[in-house]
């Protein structure tokens, strides 16, 4: 089963996490929560789900994992200013292993100029940096673009978790 990267931090969007997280564990998949600092316990925005970091971003590689979940909230804008954190985030989308993209999760690729020529969906409020980065932006529940499989909110888990389900299965 695959081992899938979770890179996290404060005032992720709850429902964004929880829900994949317990779709990937239900068929038997495991995570490792990625964020700033080993040991730390982050929040969720909405619910105060807490998660506590297995691995500090600085410390792990893209061979370390099989795939890479990002969720929405304002985590992402928050790593975002982590170079590890952009550093990790694009290697991952270029080396071709799965990238599962929701909501805010863009902002992390975006940073990490991995979206030219791709096609990606996301929140609204992030289509236009989301064109200026050189992608496709299109309104759809799951997009699904090589080895990115992004989704634009909380309302499109259903079809973001069983995409991202059928993306490993084939990884």
């Amino acid at each position: 089963m695959a081992n899938i990267a979770v890179i996290i931090t404060d005032l992720f969007e709850d429902s964004e996490y929880t829900e994949p997280a317990k779709g990937f564990k239900d068929k038997g998949h495991d995570l490792t929560h990625v964020g700033l600092k080993a040991g730390q316990t982050v929040k969720g925005k909405k619910s105060g789900t807490e998660v506590i970091i297995d691995r500090a971003v600085s410390d792990v590689s893209v061979s370390d994992f099989d795939a890479l979940l990002i969720p929405g909230g304002y985590s992402p804008d928050q790593l975002r200013v982590d170079e590890d954190a952009v550093r990790f985030a694009g290697d991952f989308v270029k080396s071709g292993k799965p990238v599962f993209s929701i909501c805010h999760g863009p902002q992390l690729l975006i940073t990490a100029d991995v979206l030219r020529g791709r096609t990606i969906t996301g929140y609204t409020s992030v289509i236009q940096d989301i064109k200026n980065a050189g992608a496709t932006f299109v309104d759809s529940e799951v997009v699904e673009d090589g080895n990115l499989v992004s989704s634009r909110n909380p309302n499109d888990l259903p079809a973001f978790i069983k995409t991202s389900l059928k993306k490993l299965d084939r990884s």
